[in-house]
């Protein structure tokens, strides 16, 4: 395992440049939007401490220096004061002219952000036990044993190394861990300092595949259908309520056609609560009933709009029928999908009332996100056991034929419209904000995992990543 050093100087220069272009907006800021970026900066410090710092102890000053003002969107200000409180494991904020705003850790639920002026959550938190042995103990893939193996007879050595070096080294991409899986097994895997196999990262939107899998896992269990209307509660109450179109398949699709606004972060309006979308990252709603109380402005399976109601709503319905069976939520995932394919250090936060954030607020370990990978690789057979149901990954990385650029599956990323001209046109990836992606090409056996929050995260970075490992394996 080779490590590779922070480029502090690059890391300096980025940040001064990223601070000197937001100087100007900065006294534009209304206190609803510092308000948000205040409790944005508490989760994120939170986070950065408490969960990355379960695998290395991660400073205060660091985590807000690399993780946070480094980045233009999440709109950190020096005038902002934080206070950690290292024995309730709390995180405050507070923005000039504008209401401090705290996030707590919460163990194996991570850090959540609280409501303005309470320090409290309405439900009870949930200690995951898995039921793994240690990753050393076990062979590859359910453990770490014997996870490597020597490149392919041909390959070219120095291209391999040589792409992985500028990977790694590439100052605008900060990336933290780096591994490549070809034929099943590891053929190289790098983190940046302070970063191992087994640290949780944030993976932001990649968190949407898992809503995706755990979807297909209900739907192996014979709970749903792709095909059924999606059965919330609210949607079924009168006869003549649209979304009761609204399928299993549309809510996987992105196409749902609820009016759910989506304003990104360049809009005026896109830190205000005017921006649905965002909102659950930077306050602190009730994000399932958020999603599912919402109008339609479209019909179902007319358009295919990335908006973060859809795979809530998923969970949502997975929250019924779990509670309905007598379960706990909470450890739905941990037990019918985590434990069962040697995913250890997953993280899933939560919104106050319990509810997954899983559209964004997703930690996992670089050898977590590869596991992930071959499962889908793997058709959704783990060794010998069925998953998801049989069609079930073609379906996700089909395109949807409401998105006209066909770059869109089942809550994955699909490269069908070449996205990625250089890689094979079937793959697909889970994809999240900054940069986070772990690129699946059937075709060549071949995973690829990146994270690490990137201020330049681009598909021509990854692109050319991924096409360097190819050509140097010679496949």
């Amino acid at each position: 395992m080779r490590r590779h050093r922070c480029a502090i100087l690059v890391y300096v220069a980025v940040s001064q440049t990223v601070a000197l272009s937001a100087a100007w907006s900065q006294q534009q800021r209304t206190a609803e939007e510092r308000e948000h970026a205040a409790a944005w900066g508490a989760h994120h410090l939170c986070a950065g401490i408490f969960v990355v710092g379960r695998d290395v102890q991660r400073d205060p000053e660091t985590v807000i220096a690399r993780d946070i003002a480094w980045f233009a969107p999440f709109r950190w200000e020096p005038s902002f004061q934080y206070q950690v409180d290292w024995e309730a494991k709390r995180v405050t904020v507070t923005a000039p002219g504008a209401p401090a705003r705290s996030a707590g850790y919460y163990g194996d639920q991570g850090c959540i952000i609280h409501a303005r002026g309470s320090t409290a959550v309405h439900f009870t938190p949930v200690r995951l036990t898995s039921e793994l042995p240690p990753a050393a103990t076990q062979p590859w893939p359910m453990g770490d044993l014997d996870r490597f193996a020597p490149l392919a007879t041909g390959a070219d050595r120095a291209r391999f190394n040589a792409t992985l070096d500028w990977a790694m080294h590439e100052a605008g991409q900060n990336t933290r861990a780096l591994i490549v899986i070809h034929r099943g097994r590891v053929i190289a895997e790098r983190f940046a300092e302070g970063f191992t196999a087994h640290t949780p990262q944030i993976s932001w939107s990649e968190g949407k595949s898992i809503a995706a899998a755990l979807t297909g896992v209900l739907v192996q269990q014979g709970e749903l259908e792709l095909m059924q209307p999606a059965p919330v509660p609210e949607w079924q109450e009168e006869s003549d309520d649209p979304r009761r179109a609204i399928l299993i398949r549309d809510l996987l699709h992105m196409s749902s056609g609820l009016d759910f606004l989506n304003l990104g972060i360049a809009d005026p309006r896109s830190y205000t609560s005017a921006n649905e979308h965002f909102l659950i990252y930077f306050d602190a709603p009730n994000v399932y009933e958020h999603a599912v109380n919402q109008p339609m402005d479209i019909g179902p399976n007319e358009q295919f709009r990335y908006r973060n109601s859809d795979p809530l709503t998923l969970m949502r319905i997975a929250k019924q029928i779990v509670e309905t069976r007598g379960e706990n939520f909470l450890e739905f995932p941990r037990k019918h999908l985590f434990d069962r394919i040697g995913i250890r250090n997953a993280v899933l936060e939560t919104d106050t009332h319990g509810n997954f954030i899983i559209t964004g607020y997703d930690f996992l370990s670089a050898h977590d996100w590869a596991r992930f990978g071959l499962l889908h690789l793997w058709d959704g057979v783990w060794l010998g056991e069925r998953i998801l149901p049989e069609g079930w990954v073609e379906f996700v990385r089909t395109p949807t034929p409401t998105d006209p650029n066909r770059g869109y599956g089942g809550l994955f990323w699909v490269n069908a419209g070449g996205a990625f001209p250089d890689i094979p046109g079937d793959a697909y990836t889970p994809a999240g904000f900054m940069g986070q992606n772990t690129m699946i090409i059937p075709s060549l056996d071949l995973i690829v995992v990146r994270l690490g929050p990137s201020p330049g995260g681009s598909n021509a970075y990854l692109n050319r990543v991924v096409e360097g490992i190819i050509a140097a394996l010679g496949i």
